[in-house]
């Protein structure tokens, strides 16, 4: 029967399609990045038919012979590319980290010290997310609006009046540092676990160009796998703890918040890990010029770009105020349609406002350099975002400049291999 062969290859034109679209645009979501050749082919293996649940050499089902060996190296390389002793990179997605240090190391009714949302939060973190699931007391710290951070005495005030049973630390919108040291004493006064959630700096962190949480601080840290460290989707937690706060953690990620742990994503992660360590310093270093760049060449040119007095970024990240162009829902979708992507953002002044319809937009630089950019090729886009959003010109016209830049950059850089294919659409050939 082929009655739905139809429906199967309108899925696969789909994916061609957009393949197609991302190979003309310029991408700055800040959550993105690419994979390279090699840790991509890891998707494609019988690793992604399989199960594999519990810890290596100690699972419930056979046929794990690969698997195990496959998994010990990917703790070997997380280890050493992290400098911690603690490595579990089972969980399949960054909040689902998190999930499983929530499970681990809390229970209903118990406080823990967040970031706001307005200030750079992730949902994860919020009362409608899986802090607020999991019934606990969500208590949020002093924002700074002119070093877009916490503010550390606050914060510190705030951990003291709360006694937090788990401070988190972390945020989608993470421009500088987190204060971790200047808290420390507040920490161990009153003796709760500290939490970095990394997922939008983790790549960075392994390419030694941002903060080292775990060894400033921090009890775990957790991470998404594929934004600026440019891995699969998938996540890891990392540990600098004792014994028994980590075992509540591995048995937060098994059996607390999932059964198999996608074993063909964590190949591809562990070969992610490989490149890192031999190439991720230089790609991180870039990384951070790239988007410093950016925030510079937008401020010369006009667009408000919050950070200023701090450099308008230590991280990957950019965010603009774009209120005087219509606001972060036109501007993204204006620029969607010139073929540069990225996404509206929530910023400190949007207190109660609809996320759908915020005031800002966020910009990441990590996939750009991941792909060859320099920084005249970034100021060359800072140049586009200000045509397009400031300028009566047509689309067509400012897409087609944009292909002309994006055309000259069809590698994956910082990895294996001197020529890796930025192009996946030959996959279908």
């Amino acid at each position: 029967m082929e009655d739905h062969l139809k429906d199967a290859m309108e899925i696969r034109e789909y994916a061609k399609k957009n393949n197609q679209m991302f190979k003309e645009s310029i991408p700055l979501i800040a959550s993105e990045n690419v994979m390279s050749p090699l840790a991509m082919e890891m998707l494609l293996t019988d690793f992604g038919h399989r199960y594999a649940e519990g810890l290596p050499h100690h699972r419930y089902y056979q046929g794990n012979y690969y698997v195990d060996l496959m998994e010990d190296k990917v703790n070997e390389l997380g280890k050493k590319l992290f400098n911690v002793p603690q490595v579990d990179p089972r969980p399949v997605s960054g909040t689902n980290a998190n999930m499983a240090v929530i499970f681990g190391l809390t229970k209903p009714g118990e406080n823990v010290t967040a970031p706001d949302l307005s200030g750079g939060g992730h949902i994860s973190a919020a009362k409608f997310g899986a802090l607020g699931f999991r019934g606990l007391n969500i208590v949020n710290y002093p924002f700074n609006e002119d070093t877009m951070s916490i503010d550390p005495d606050g914060a510190i005030k705030v951990l003291k009046e709360e006694k937090p049973k788990l401070a988190l630390f972390g945020q989608s919108v993470f421009l500088f540092p987190v204060p971790l040291r200047d808290m420390r004493d507040a920490f161990q006064e009153i003796g709760c676990r500290v939490w970095y959630d990394a997922a939008h700096v983790i790549g960075l962190i392994a390419g030694k160009q941002f903060q080292d949480p775990l060894h400033e601080g921090a009890d775990v840290m957790t991470g998404s796998t594929h934004k600026t460290l440019p891995g699969p989707q998938h996540g890891i937690v990392l540990g600098n703890t004792d014994d028994e706060t980590w075992k509540k953690v591995q048995r937060g990620v098994f059996p607390g918040v999932l059964s198999n742990h996608h074993l063909n994503t964590m190949a591809a992660l562990g070969i992610t890990m490989a490149e890192m360590i031999d190439y991720g310093e230089d790609y991180a270093r870039k990384t951070i010029e790239n988007a410093q760049t950016l925030g510079e060449e937008l401020h010369d040119l006009g667009v408000d770009v919050l950070g200023e007095k701090l450099g308008f970024t230590k991280s990957h990240t950019i965010i603009g105020d774009v209120r005087k162009y219509g606001g972060g829902k036109r501007v993204a979708e204006r620029l969607e349609r010139c073929g540069i992507i990225l996404n509206k953002n929530l910023i400190p002044v949007d207190h109660n406002k609809n996320s759908m319809d915020p005031s800002g937009i966020r910009m990441g630089a990590q996939e750009i350099t991941r792909i060859g950019f320099e920084k005249d090729d970034v100021k060359k886009v800072a140049e586009l975002i200000y045509r397009a959003i400031s300028k009566d010109i047509p689309d067509e016209e400012i897409r087609k400049d944009v292909m002309d830049l994006k055309g000259r950059f069809n590698e994956v850089k910082f990895c294996y291999g001197k020529k890796a294919p930025y192009d996946y659409i030959t996959l279908f050939k």
